[in-house]
Parts: C-alpha cells; structure tokens; sequence
C-alpha cells in the first residue's frame, strides 16, 4: 500500500446521516480517519463501508477524538474537518497546498454562514467574543475558532496539546503562535449541519465550550519553540 500524504481527522459521535456526504468529498487518494466518539446509530460500520478507516475513543469530548485522530495518523500533512456536513471536505486541497509549499504553517477555515440555521447567533458571539480574546493573547489577527484546519503532523504532535474537551481547536491556535507558527485563514463556506449540534446547538453547550476555551486562554505561555515544519 502507498504510504498516506494527508489525512482527515473526522471527530464523529451520530453522524449517520451525514457521512456519506463527507466521505464523498474526500480528495481522492487522501485517507479519511473517522474517530468514533461512542455512537449509538451506526456510524462506524456505515463509515467502514465508505471506505473510512475508523478509530475509537471512548474517551468523550471533541479534544479527545481530534487527538486520537491525530495519534493514529501516519500522514507528512494532518487535516481536520467536522463530521456533520456542515463542512466541505473538499476545499481542504487550498489549505494542503499552503502548507506543503510552505505559505503557512497552519491554515484555519474561516466559516462564512450559508442560509438561515447555519450558525446560531449564540455561538456566534461567543466564536467572536473568543477570537479578540485570542488576539490580545497573542496578537493573531484571526477571526474564527472553527474546526477547519491543516498543518504538518509531526510539528502539531510537538505542540502537546493537552485539552480533550472543547478548548482543543483553541489551544491549538495559542500553542502555535507561541511557537511563532505562520497562521493562515481562509474563507469557507458553512453549510447548516444534519441533525443536531453537540454543542453549539443549545446555549450550555456553546457556555461549556466558551469556559473550556477561557480555560486555555488563561494557561501562560509555552516557552518550548516548536516550529511548523519550515526548512
């Protein structure tokens, strides 16, 4: 078998129905890492059966099932993308191409609202309320947390990220521009997601990521220099 080049992190926890979508949209010759979270409708079989290849973490939390996706990569580039079609897998070849090509280091997707229920205005002012937050942190122009992302394994694996709950994307965000990471954003379009939102769907949970992501906002600055793979 040829050795992988990219893999999609896919967190998953009842995304039945949208998975056919999302595997659909993987580039071809790409692998797709479906990380099971502990769901009830069959989503590991019907991800298996497209093709997927599925890893398990019982552990819950969005962190924990990003990072085992993560661990269980064998690729030179990582990406993650969220399970429930709201996003296009598709549109991470721009973000690959930058980072193999040595634009930036890592490349966040800034999601643009596509149709009414894409994006709850709760969540997103707690998304904006967090991205100045992060700036004054760190002086990152970024505008959007989103779960869209690419960069090298190796140098993401050096980063030690630790959060296994909602702050994952964040801390990923603040370790790297403490380690002088080149951050990109880029536009893409969000689509209104199958089913219901784990998080972002209810007011709780859009204040449970909030607090998680505070959490990470207040840990002091790494000092270890982990670079994004430039050479």
């Amino acid at each position: 078998m040829k050795s992988v080049t990219v893999d999609v992190v896919l967190p998953c926890l009842n995304e039945a129905e949208a998975l056919p979508w999302v595997l659909a949209r993987i580039p071809a010759r790409w692998r797709a890492l479906v990380v099971d979270n502990g769901s009830t409708d069959g989503s590991a079989e019907i991800a298996r059966g497209l093709g997927a290849t599925v890893v398990h973490e019982p552990r819950r939390g969005f962190g924990a099932a990003c990072h085992a996706g993560l661990t269980a990569s064998e690729a030179e580039v990582v990406c993650f993308c969220d399970c429930d079609a709201s996003l296009d897998p598709g549109l991470l070849t721009d973000f690959v191409r930058a980072v193999r090509e040595r634009e930036a280091d890592l490349v966040l997707g800034r999601r643009r609202p596509q149709g009414r229920g894409a994006w709850p205005v709760h969540a997103r002012a707690g998304n904006l309320a967090l991205s100045r937050m992060l700036r004054r942190r760190t002086g990152l122009r970024v505008h959007d947390l989103g779960p869209m992302r690419a960069a090298r394994r190796e140098p993401l694996l050096g980063l030690e990220l630790t959060d296994r709950r909602s702050g994952y994307p964040l801390q990923m965000v603040v370790r790297a521009a403490d380690a002088g990471w080149r951050v990109r954003e880029v536009d893409v379009p969000y689509l209104p997601r199958a089913g219901k939102s784990k998080v972002t769907g209810t007011w709780r949970g859009t204040y449970q990521a909030v607090r998680d992501m505070s959490r990470v906002l207040a840990e002091p600055a790494t000092t270890a220099a982990v670079t994004g793979g430039r050479g």
